[in-house]
Formats: structure tokens, sequence, C-alpha cells
């Protein structure tokens, strides 16, 4: 038995009954999930050649990619991009793998390029991928060092980092996800094509008044005129109302677009895009700067500052950690009764098993009434048991069934 998992109890209200909450979702197309996206798609592509050719995962990170927005020129109707988009893979990868018979190189280059294009085409209906996006990679050598704590029997951390998470989602927490999801679904972009793919929605409850404050895109080819514009902005408007009618019985206000100069008869002063994504025109992005690992950014909870995205699933702990952290809260709550909320947050120690954390704390908000003692037993045996799984998180992540960002 882990000496190192603790069971605290919390008071007070939890996150759904507290006054004010805020709750924020960059959407598939935003320059910083653009980001995130193509950096993990780059290390699943390296996963799964190395596991193919070596038999496992080796050493990589690959969580520093930059994308710097180009320029485009649109009106109601038309535009073009004037200068591309720039996609910048940058980090740490096992580049050789010496064998008995000698050395053998990673066709690093052509793995990057291909994982980020194919990622880009399945995700943009708009988006040329060979005239409208530059892609490059500076990519170093990953230390020996590294290379053999991912080699071992049970994976070493290699940093000393947490992760942590947190079960349930509050009403606004999943109107905001559930949002986006609809306005990037491949039924919703097939009725109202207009719809681009840089979705950002922002939400702000006070009591029991929620109002969504929602960024998106809108393709100017498919709109020629102000009241195409306007038409399409309400049929966003209207889709997300229906939406919350099955999420909450809370008031909702739906704003779109707020920024638009709806006098402007050009289409310079709305939201209008030629590929589906602002990093066309001047919007750069970054990895980590987006969602966190259950696809959201909830500044009135706990969170890690780690980005998820590209770095290696198997030792690194700022990716297994947060996703495992996830993964446990959602478990205790839906098993454990009498649970209002659960947090869990586990830190590693560099060089130390996976497995063995310096700290799994799951911290409880009980129901009234709810008997802490066997809240507290029941939820230490799922901790315990998810940690001698944990390595079965590395297949989840390679094999794309855990959310990360």
């Amino acid at each position: 038995m882990n000496p190192n998992v603790f069971v605290e109890h919390l008071s007070g209200p939890s996150m759904e009954e507290k006054s004010v909450e805020f709750v924020e979702r960059k959407g598939l197309g935003h320059p910083d999930y653009i980001a995130d996206a193509v950096a993990e798609s780059v290390s699943i592509e390296l996963s799964n050649w190395y596991k193919e050719r070596f038999g496992q995962i080796l050493h990589h990170n690959v969580d520093k990619v930059l994308v710097v927005g180009g320029q485009a020129w649109r009106m109601f109707g038309k535009g073009m991009v004037l200068h591309p988009i720039t996609i910048i893979v940058a980090g740490r990868v096992t580049t050789e793998v010496k064998k008995p018979g000698g050395v053998e190189q990673v066709p690093v280059g052509r793995l990057i390029l291909s994982a980020a294009k194919k990622w880009l085409k399945n995700n943009f209906r708009y988006l040329d991928v060979e005239n409208h996006v530059i892609v490059d990679y500076k990519i170093g050598k990953g230390s020996a060092e590294l290379a053999r704590l991912v080699e071992t029997e049970v994976p070493l951390a290699n940093d000393t980092s947490l992760g942590t998470g947190y079960a349930p989602l509050t009403e606004t927490e999943r109107l905001v996800f559930e949002a986006e999801r609809l306005l990037n679904s491949k039924s919703f972009k097939e009725k109202y094509p207009f719809v681009g793919e840089d979705v950002k929605i922002m939400g702000l409850r006070v009591n029991d008044r929620i109002k969504l404050t929602v960024a998106v895109a809108i393709i100017a080819q498919e709109v020629s005129s102000l009241e195409e514009y306007a038409y399409a902005k309400e049929v966003v408007k209207e889709e997300v109302l229906k939406l919350a009618d099955k999420i909450s019985e809370r008031e909702v206000d739906v704003q779109v677009n707020t920024a638009d100069d709806m006098k402007d008869l050009s289409g310079e002063k709305v939201y209008l895009v030629v590929t589906g994504t602002s990093a066309e025109h001047g919007d750069d992005g970054a990895t980590g700067r987006g969602n966190r690992v259950n696809g959201l950014i909830t500044p009135f909870r706990p969170m890690s500052l780690e980005a998820t995205a590209g770095k290696n699933p198997v030792s690194h702990v700022g990716k297994v950690y947060n996703v495992f952290a996830s993964r446990l809260a959602s478990r205790i709550y839906g098993e454990v009764n009498g649970l209002k909320e659960v947090y869990v947050t586990i830190l590693s120690q560099i060089g130390k098993p996976i497995n063995e954390p310096q700290s799994l704390t799951v911290s409880v908000i009980p129901e009234n009434g709810a008997g802490f003692n066997t809240i507290s037993y029941e939820a230490r045996e799922i901790a315990i048991e998810e940690l001698e799984k944990i390595r079965k998180i590395t297949d989840l992540i390679v094999s794309g069934k855990v959310l990360l960002f």
C-alpha cells in the first residue's frame, strides 16, 4: 500500500455553489489550439514510429510549437492569403539509435512535416496546406540521461512536477466545452459552412445567470454581404442557446463577435477569415497557452501550467500526471457515494518511478451528512489501484483516447 496517498476533507461551497465563475475554451482553429494539436500529432507520429521500429517509445519532447500569424486580405464574398502562416516545431528528439550492426537514423524531419500537415488537412476546410502554411522544425537530440529514463521497466519521472484534476464539471464548464464542440462538429459545418474553425468561448456565471461571449470566425467566401454576416452570427447565437436549454435551467445570454462594427459594409471591421483561423492575419499561438487537460481554462480551479501536448507519453509527468489526475477524479466522483466535488493533485520526484509519487492527494467536498471515513477509505483504495495501472495511460494517449487540450 502506497504510504504517500492522502485523502483530505474540504469544507465550503463547491464551484457550482459559488457566486462567480469564469470558464474559457479555445477551439479547434484558435492559434494556441493549433500549436497544441500539431505538437501532439508529432509526438504520436514519433511514438508510433519508434514502437514499430524499435519496440518502444523513445525519448522525445516536442512541446515548443510556435504558430506565427500570416497576412490576409478579406471582404464580403472573397479574400486571399497574402503571406502564409508559419508553424515551427521545436524540441528534443531521439534522432539515432545505436544497434549491433551500426547506427540507424530516425527520419525526424519527414515524420514532423507529415504529422503536422496531416492534422491541418484533416481539420480545416478552407486552409490550403501547401500554399497557406509553412511548416518548419528546429530539433535537437535528446540527452542520453533523459533517454535512459524512458527506457526503464517502470518509467522514472523525468521531472519534478505535478498534475491536477477535478470532477465533476459545472454546468458553465459543460456549456462552454460543448458549445465549442457543437460549433466545430462535422454536422454543424455541413449545415452552416460559413462558420470557421476558429472559435473561442468565455463563460461568466454570476449566481444563476450565465453569459457566453463567443468569438467565431466567419468564412469570407461564404457570406456576400453584411446582412448575410449578421445572419451567420444569429445562427451561432440561436444554436448555442438551444444547447444551453439542454444543459442548464439558468438564464443564459449569448453574445457573438462583440468587437464587430456592424455598420461596416466592406467587411473589413467584422470577424471574417479566408482559411478558418485568425492565424492567417497576425494572430500567433504557442503550445501550452490554451486549454488544460480537461479542455478548459478554469481560473477558479486548481490548474497545472504544464503543456501536456507534445511531451513524451511515457515518463514526462507534466503529461502523464495531469491525465492521471483528471481520470482519477472522475472515477472517484463516479464510484464513491456522497460527494459534491473531488480534486486530485499528484507530485513526482525526478528519477523516481512514476507509480511512486511523493504525494497523491485526493481532496473531497462531501454531501451534507455523508460519512467522511467511508469516503476516505474508498477514495484511497481507488487511488492506489489506479496508481498500479498508471502505465496504461501511455497507450491511451498514443491511441488518442484521452482529452489533452
